[in-house]
Parts: structure tokens; sequence; C-alpha cells
């Protein structure tokens, strides 16, 4: 299969002609059969790539067992060096990159352009980790012997990611992963495999070793994730995805006592005083719910703005998201692009309609596009009510629903109401009840008059149904890593 030659001028580069199979101890195998992979925009196939059995990844991991002493015996500054030189590979080749993203996953190129430069910072971030990997030692209080503890690597690690971010998802797991000295087995989604291959060739450019990191993709996800959570030379689990998914694996896990870290679905709330700037508002609201198009487990799913600021907030933000330019990712005067696949379109519009029929009164957007490709409108609900289902439920997509409130106490308890505690977002001119609410708010992270947190350097994750563990700063090589104590006498 090769692209179509305007499609491929138009990229740069020829995405039949990219890395498309296996990626097991350092050699490219078939795998047993082909998955087409397609672009959103058009809905058309561009490629294939390999369809790895469960034999396939027993392999991969079998590889990465082999390579794990050498690694994790490799002096922290060679593996910080070659970290490094994957970040500086990934920001050379920013702009190929950027299109390849924005090809199989359909965000806007200056969505996919500032992915790769979060992603890259991942491997600048923990090469600097893995010369910083510190132990302690103490007297027992007793006086009888010292404490010693080391942080050593945890093992062969498989990392699960999601489609949304094809190359954030997976350098936030693999570069802490090899920070640590662990070796590892990346299983990106099908719907965005090619960057994930083409981010395994980089690294063995940059010099990791052979078996080090593997990559498979597989159309039997269950089966196969399921076979390798049970390989006893397994001994971590990294998933990013859904909630429900998340708890499926972890009970596979648990027949091996695996140490999981797990970023799971997010509802986030963004709640919005009286006394908040309403330009500043406006802008974190724009980055909060339409980076990526919405799709994102960071994205603002529920707007709570109080009553006096609510009218003027609601009308502004649906003119600046019916003014956003939506058409193909890899387009440059696209700001919005396609959504993942139909199923996707389904049930955003499924989730629009029910807020629709309760009530909720439709300020912009409202339907899908007749079109090829998966295109959904930048949409604004107003007047939500409190029991549309849009309220619980992840939207994945370009939708803000807007509810009101009156004080502070109904604020942090509509903000509770979820059962997810991914992110939070507060815009308030007070700075003592910004942090009061955020402190109050149930969520691993909170953006407190800012529309984007995620920061290499700082611990990402939640609480309650989204999720165990923290990906990024000092954290993320600890979840690699086991802890070992010694006592000792001298």
């Amino acid at each position: 299969m090769t692209a179509q030659p305007r499609l491929a001028d138009a990229l740069g580069f020829d995405p039949a002609k990219l890395p498309g199979d296996l990626w097991i101890g350092g050699a490219w195998r078939p795998g047993e059969g082909r998955i087409e992979v397609f672009d959103p925009s058009t809905g058309a196939a561009i490629t294939t790539v390999a369809d790895a059995s469960t034999a396939d990844a027993l392999e991969a991991v079998a590889a990465a067992h082999a390579a794990l002493p050498g690694w994790a015996a490799t002096p922290p500054r060679r593996r910080s060096e070659i970290l490094r030189r994957c970040f500086e590979l990934m920001i050379e080749r920013r702009d190929m990159l950027a299109r390849l993203i924005s090809l199989e996953n359909g965000k806007a190129l200056p969505d996919a352009t500032g992915e790769v430069s979060y992603a890259a910072e991942f491997f600048r971030w923990f090469s600097e980790e893995a010369v910083r990997l510190g132990g302690e030692l103490s007297v027992a209080p007793s006086g009888a012997n010292r404490i010693l503890v080391q942080h050593q690597p945890i093992g062969v690690a498989v990392l699960v990611t999601p489609w949304n971010f094809p190359a954030a998802m997976a350098t936030r797991k693999i570069a802490p992963a090899l920070a640590a000295g662990c070796t590892c087995v990346l299983k990106p989604a099908t719907e965005t495999p090619l960057t994930a291959y083409v981010l395994a060739r980089l690294c063995a450019e940059a010099g990791v070793p052979d078996g080090v990191l593997n990559v498979i993709t597989t159309a039997r996800a269950g089966e196969t994730v399921g076979a390798m959570l049970h390989d006893p030379r397994v001994r971590k689990l990294s998933f990013t995805g859904s909630t429900a998914v998340g708890r499926r694996l972890l009970k596979e896990a648990a027949d091996q006592v695996l140490s999981c870290s797990m970023e799971l679905g997010g509802n986030a709330p963004f709640v919005v005083f009286d006394d908040a700037d309403l330009e500043a508002a406006l802008d974190g609201a724009m980055i909060a719910k339409m980076r990526n198009g919405g799709e994102a487990c960071t994205a603002a799913n529920r707007f709570i703005v109080q009553e006096g600021i609510a009218p003027a907030f609601a009308e502004e933000l649906a003119g600046r998201m019916a003014a956003l330019p939506l058409g193909a990712g890899y387009d440059p005067a696209t700001r919005i692009g396609p959504m993942i696949n139909k199923a996707a379109i389904e049930t955003i519009s499924g989730l629009v309609d029910d807020a629709v029929g309760r009530g909720a009164r439709l300020l912009a957007g409202g339907r899908a596009l007749d079109r090829a490709g998966f295109y959904f409108p930048p949409t604004v609900l107003d007047r939500v009510p409190a029991e549309a289902a849009i309220g619980r439920e992840e939207i994945f997509g370009p939708v803000a629903a807007i509810r009101t409130f009156a004080t502070e106490e109904e604020a942090v308890a509509m903000a509770n109401d979820t059962e997810y505690g991914l992110i939070a977002y507060v815009f308030t001119s007070d700075l003592a009840r910004g942090l009061r609410v955020s402190e109050r708010i149930e969520a691993g992270m909170v953006g407190l008059n800012r529309g984007l947190v995620s920061d290499p350097a700082a611990p990402f994750g939640g609480v309650k149904q989204s999720g165990l563990g923290r990906e990024g700063g000092h954290h993320g090589i600890l979840e690699f890593c086991e802890t070992k104590y010694i006592a000792a006498s001298w």
C-alpha cells in the first residue's frame, strides 16, 4: 500500500514507507497479519502495521528480559547520555513527527507540534533524573546498625498507551523506565501506531541497546497484554487509558502481584468565580477544553461558573469556539481536526443530544458534519441540567457543558460530584479562595488560574477512579524502582 501522491507531498513523506513491523530485540519482525491504519481526516486507509500474536508478545518479553542485566548495570551517566540524545533527535525531527501525529491522530498541527516538544522533554527530564537517583543512609534509632536504602530497577515493564497523545504517552513511560535501568515492551494503540514505531527507530539511533525497548501492535490487545502480565519475567505495568480497561488490567496484574501505575479517565471541573479575570478564564478554558480537540483525559468537561459571570462567559466562549477553523489535522490552517473515529462521533453526538433533550441551551455547534472523515464542530451547551449524562461521562470531544453555582460550598460540591479525580481548574482573583478550593477539590492536579498543568517536571496522576501512581517529576522514576533496605553493621 502506498499513500496517495498528493498526501505524501503534503506531508513530506510517504507513511507507507515508515516502519510498521514489530520491533523486538533490535530487529523488525512481520507478525501474524496486518492492521490497517486510517486517516481520521478522510476515513481512508493510509498504511498497515504488523499484528502481533501472543507468541510475538512473549518473544518481546524474552528480549526485554535478556537485555535487562546489561542495561541495569549500565552506568547512570551512559543511560543519561542516550536519553539526552533521544531528546535531541526528537527536536531535530519535530516537524516530521508533528505531521505524522496529525496524519494518524487527526489533531491540528499546532497541537501536534506542541505534543512533540512536550514528549521530547520527558527524555530530557529523565536523562537528568537518571544520574540523581540517590539512596539513603542513616543510623538506626537503637544505634545497633546502619540503615541503607537503595532504589533498584524493578525489571521488565509492560507499557500500554492510548491513541490521543501517541508520542507523549509513550515517552512519559519509556523515559523513566530506561532512566531507572528497566527494559520494556511498549504496546501502543492500533489507531496511532506509526508514531511509536518511528520513536523505536529513533531510540535505536540514539544508542538504546537491542532488547531494551520493544514495540508491538496487536488487534488482540486483551489476549496479548494478558499473556505478558502473566509471564513471571514481567514485574511492572504502566497503563494509560479508560477506567473500565484499567480495572480489568488491575485484576489480571493481581495474579502476579505486579506493580501498577494507572493513569485512567477524568471528568475535569472548570470552576470560574465571579471575581475571576474574564479574559484569563476564557483563555484558560480554550486551552483546557480545546487542546487536542478535547480528546484528552485532562480536558475540561464540566464548566461550573458562578451566576454573575456566567452569561458573559458562556457567550464569549461560544464565540471563540465557533471561530476555530476546522479541517484536516495536517492542513496548516486547521485549528481543530477530526475526532479519532466514527465511534467517537457517535458517543459525542449521544451526549449532546441527551443534554439538549433535557433542556440544555445550544450556543454553538451541536451536530456532526456530513463530510468525509470524523468531524464534530466545537460545541457549547449552556444551562446543562444536573441529570444530563454529559455531566457524569467523559466527553472526549470539543464540547463545553456549562452549569452555574451560587456559593463556594456549592462549587466544591459540584466539582467533587464524580467518581473521577484526575484534574480540576479554578479561576479566581482571590488567592486565598483559590488555594482553599484547590485543596478541597478531590483531584490529583489543579490548575489555579491556568488552563495547562502538564509538565515533565511535575507529578502527573489522579485520585479516586482516575488512577494509581504518578508520572513525571522525581516521582516518575520511582514508579520503575524497587526500594531495598539493607541493615548493616560496621
